[in-house]
């Protein structure tokens, strides 16, 4: 009978080393390749999808305090922001001003942006979300809102720098990073209070938060 104990234990040690050791293997051998771009529209010798990249983790970093608050000279102040504003900001830092193009496309379309209700904001438009979201809807790609944990093909999909959208009860937006889990699902970067934060939740986000609603990629 304690010979029969110790197999077991024996047994279950070796089949949860074995399986550590597939897993480790298979996060460190099997890689998707991330996309990359030649564009470079603020000729710093850093391509854009970099340079978004780069701002993101770096707003991360500096911790920025989330503070939904409307302000009447356009842009919050550089200490505080929400999710939106990690968006604009990390465009920025490529040359794209996602808030002249957001309120130049509202100008042009006021029609299609359900949120302002026909009453243009410029001080409050750009960082809202189902805005942002009606504006990549026009001017950004749209992929699959399918997440399939370990499937290749699947995943190749979801890359850094893509941009997924949140909807209801939650509105949100973020940024994917070139960080991806043991099933090779991208972390995203994005600010949900108190502080930004790069993290393994795009799963977990749809299933107990906000589903998905749409998932873009700038044309870059």
């Amino acid at each position: 009978m304690k010979f029969l104990k110790i197999l077991i234990s024996f047994l279950l040690i070796l089949i949860i080393s074995v399986y550590i050791y597939i897993e480790t293997n298979l996060k460190t051998h099997i890689k998707i390749e991330n996309i990359t771009t030649t564009s470079d529209i603020d000729n710093d010798w850093i391509n854009d999808i970099d340079d978004i990249l780069d701002w993101s983790r770096k707003e991360v970093n500096n911790k920025t305090n989330y503070k939904s608050v409307y302000y009447d000279w356009w842009y919050p102040p550089q200490n505080e922001w929400v999710c939106t504003d990690l968006v604009r900001r990390a465009f920025k830092n490529a040359w794209i001003n996602i808030k002249k193009l957001v309120d130049e496309d509202i100008q042009n379309n006021v029609h299609l942006y359900k949120r302002i209700n026909w009453k243009p904001d410029p001080n409050i438009d750009f960082r809202r979300v189902p805005n942002l979201n009606t504006f990549f809807s026009r001017k950004a790609i749209s992929l699959t809102t399918e997440i399939q944990p370990r499937n290749i093909e699947n995943l190749k999909n979801w890359q850094v720098w893509d941009i997924v959208v949140f909807g209801k009860p939650k509105d949100h937006i973020a940024i994917l990073s070139n960080k991806r889990n043991i099933n090779w699902v991208p972390y995203i970067m994005h600010n949900a209070a108190p502080i930004p934060k790069e993290e393994d939740l795009l799963i977990y986000w749809h299933k107990n938060i906000s589903k998905i609603i749409w998932h873009y990629r700038w044309k870059y």
